[in-house]
């Protein structure tokens, strides 16, 4: 039998951005400073949070999302249903192509919100913010 996915967001995902907001501010962000924090939630209610780190170059710069989720996963975490993201920007920020394929590749089809420090925020599924992703159905 297939399983349904969930139609509504879970619950508890204003507090799940809290914890963004908090891990946004541990950001090392001197060179855009451009601060994002990040919150992934595990599927019990565990919470990992994370915060981008720039490197001059840039190109070894790693996103908030991508700390959140390597943290959970080396801790042996593996099954989560939603993640925060939070930035101080008139647009919400949605996670970076890296980003959404690895939230593809290791938490699934989580929800996804979006919020920033004015009160903003929106919800998506991952799979409407990455529609066709690249995966094991590929190779």
């Amino acid at each position: 039998m297939k399983k349904v996915k969930p139609v509504q967001p879970p619950a508890g995902l204003p507090d799940l951005a809290r914890f963004a907001r908090l891990a946004r501010r541990r950001a090392h962000a001197p060179f855009s400073r451009f601060k994002v924090g990040a919150a992934l939630r595990t599927k019990d209610g565990q919470i990992v949070t994370g915060c981008n780190v720039e490197n001059a170059t840039y190109g070894l710069t790693i996103c908030a999302e991508r700390v959140a989720v390597f943290k959970a996963v080396s801790e042996g975490l593996r099954t989560f249903d939603a993640v925060a993201v939070v930035a101080d920007s008139p647009r919400l920020a949605a996670p970076c192509g890296p980003c959404r394929q690895i939230l593809w590749e290791l938490c699934g089809d989580v929800w996804v919100y979006m919020a920033n420090l004015k009160g903003r925020s929106r919800i998506f599924r991952l799979s409407e913010l990455l529609p066709h992703p690249f995966d094991r159905r590929n190779l």
